[in-house]
This record gives C-alpha cells, structure tokens and sequence, in this order.
C-alpha cells in the first residue's frame, strides 16, 4: 500500500514547487523503483489539465554507458534532447537510487567526457530557468540505498525525508510559505554585501559577491530546501577551505577535500580518499576550477549528513560552495561541464563576516 505521505509530497511539488497550470508540457523522470511518487505527480498534473510525459530511466544503463561506448558514442547527445529543453514548460524530476555505488569504479575521464558533451544541454536549461520560461525542481525517493548511505533503516530514513519536506503539517504549502517569508528576510539584508569572510577549522577564505543576485531557496527548485546562495565573483575567491564531509559525487565519496584558492582559481587540492578522482574531475574544463555557487544552509530540521546533497547542502549552520558551473540566475558567469557542491560545518568553532559583520556564528544566523 502506497505511503500517504507520498500523495502530499506529490502535491507540494505540483502546486508549491513548479506551480503547474493547465496545458504547461511537464516532463517528469525518474526510476522504477520510484513509481509511486512518479505516478502520483503524474496524476496531480493531468489533474491540473497539464500534460505530462515520462521519461523513465533505469541506473544499470549509466554503468553499461562507461564500460562500453566510444569516445564518438560518449560526446553524441540526441539532437531532440535540445528540443524537449526548448518546448518544456515545466521539469520535476525524482532520484531513485538503489545502488549508488554504482558508478564508483566508472573511467572519471569518460564521465567528464560525457558530461562535457552535455553541457551546452545543461546550459540552455539554465538559460530557460532564470529567465523564468521553465520551471523545475528535484525531489528524492526513499530507497534502500539511500537509507544506507544515511546509516538508517529504510523506514527512519522515509521518516527522515517526509518530516524534512513537512508533509506532516496540517498546511505544508503554508509552512513553505513561511519558510520563505524568513529566508527573504535574510536575502534582503544580504542584497548590499560586498564580501564574505568564512573562518573555521582548517578554513580561512574571503570571496567577493559585489552585484551578484543571493537567491532565497524555499522550495521550488529542490525539495526539500533551506539555502541562500549567490554566485561569487569568478576571480575573487582567496584563500584555503577544508571540507566537514565527504564530496559525494558520480558514486564516489571524496573524504577531507582541501581546496587552496587565488583569484578565484583552485591552485591545490588534496583529498585522504579518492584524491585522484578530484584531481580529474577540477580538469574538466576551464570552469571547474572555479567556484560557481557560495550558499549558506538554512534548513534547521536537516542536521545529520546523509550523503546525499540534496539534503546535506541544506543542513542549517554550514555553508557550501560549488565548484563549476554558476546558475546565471544569481549573476554567475562561470561555465563548466560540472556543478559539484562541497559543504562545510560552521555549527562548532566557524563564523562568516559579511563585510566585516558577524553574520554567522557557531552556525546560527545572527542578523
């Protein structure tokens, strides 16, 4: 019997996070293992009078992907793939992991490849979505796998991701609301900053964000959500940072990332576990030893790391940068072929000043 919880999930996203409105073009992708959510925002979109289209995609074919194609195979990307980004009107995707190891011993160097022949894809859609001509968001489906990672039971870790998107609330929309309401509060107060100072263990960077856009995440473009971010000046960013918890990413775990900046540029980097494979993926492009995204994680119900960045970039108290792509929403410039977000714990001994102010200590929000 299908979870409850999971009809109210579908609601949010369809009235809350993408807002879908009759004769939108909704794609909706996701996994099998993950039909109960897929259906049900489904039905909640022919239900609006939109028309949804599934694009149904199964894990295995990732992994036969980096054994056996070409270089020739690796770099095409159907021609149509462009045409679905430019006709949609709305994009709600669902991960279904059941194994997210999965891709752990996958060549990096083809999996930069593709991603590079991806990119003027993932461009254009970002294009679309600052300028408001598409909607979309991400939202998670509990599994075995992802339960694992968190080192839960599969039925404390759909307790964990039900209570996170507060379907419990006899008005979740309305809590969204209020959310929100806050997290705007504290965007306008940061609408003037100039730089941010972060100081913690092992950590001592400054970045400039002069003119750049902080945008309030309360909900929309991923669910559950909780941050603030911007995309800092590309050739800004100084200093030296050491990751709390490992860099998930492609299936691999990257454990105590250290990254060393000038101008805005990764001049060092050193990992104790899987050094080699971060080392490889900061060669993907000129990009990607940039930072495209600086955010601070505002969600206050999220406090454990679970290994999945939709939720442990939200945790409240730490900050995270992405290096790679910037969204052109907050006023980045930078272009890569990867977004890979890397947090930080500021909840014991960390602080940000924000030109000069204590904006953040101990990982409470002071303003």
């Amino acid at each position: 019997m299908t979870d409850p919880r999971v009809e109210i999930l579908a609601e949010i996203l369809v009235d809350y996070s993408v807002e879908v409105r009759p004769n939108h073009l909704v794609r909706i992708t996701g996994a099998p293992e993950g039909a109960p959510l897929v259906l049900a925002v489904y039905r909640k979109v022919l239900e609006r009078g939109a028309h949804p289209f599934l694009l149904v995609e199964l894990g295995e074919a990732q992994e036969l992907l980096f054994a056996y194609a070409s270089d020739a195979q690796l770099d095409y990307v159907p021609p149509f793939m462009r045409d679905i980004i430019e006709q949609i009107d709305v994009s709600i995707g669902v991960w279904t992991d059941v194994n997210t190891k999965q891709l752990t011993n996958a060549d990096p160097a083809k999996q930069s490849r593709r991603s590079a022949a991806r990119r003027p894809i993932f461009d254009r859609f970002l294009e679309r979505a600052a300028k408001k001509e598409l909607q979309w968001t991400t939202t998670l489906y509990p599994t075995q796998a992802f339960a694992q990672d968190a080192e839960m039971s599969l039925r404390e870790f759909e307790d964990f991701v039900y209570g996170a998107c507060l379907v419990h609330e006899p008005d979740p929309i309305k809590a969204w609301k209020k959310i929100s309401k806050e997290q705007q509060r504290v965007t306008n107060w940061l609408k003037k900053a100039r730089q941010i100072h972060v100081i913690g263990p092992d950590t001592d960077l400054k970045l400039e964000v002069a003119g750049r856009k902080w945008i309030n995440c309360d909900g929309h473009e991923n669910f559950p959500d909780g941050e603030i971010f911007t995309g800092p000046i590309e050739d800004s960013v100084n200093g030296h940072i050491r990751y709390s918890f490992p860099a998930c990413v492609y299936g691999r775990e990257v454990e105590d990332v250290r990254l060393w900046f000038k101008d805005g540029k990764v001049v060092k980097a050193t990992a104790a576990k899987n050094e080699e494979f971060l080392l490889k993926m900061l060669e993907s492009d000129k990009g990607a030893r940039y930072v495209g995204e600086f955010s601070f994680g505002t969600n206050y119900g999220i406090q454990r790391f679970t290994r999945n960045t939709l939720f442990d970039e939200k945790i409240g108290g730490t900050i995270h940068l992405a290096i790679g792509a910037g969204y052109p929403e907050s006023g980045s410039k930078n272009k890569s072929a990867i977004h890979w977000d890397m947090v930080c714990d500021l909840r014991k001994g960390g602080e940000v000043r924000v030109d000069g102010t204590l904006f953040l200590k101990d990982g409470k929000i002071l303003i």
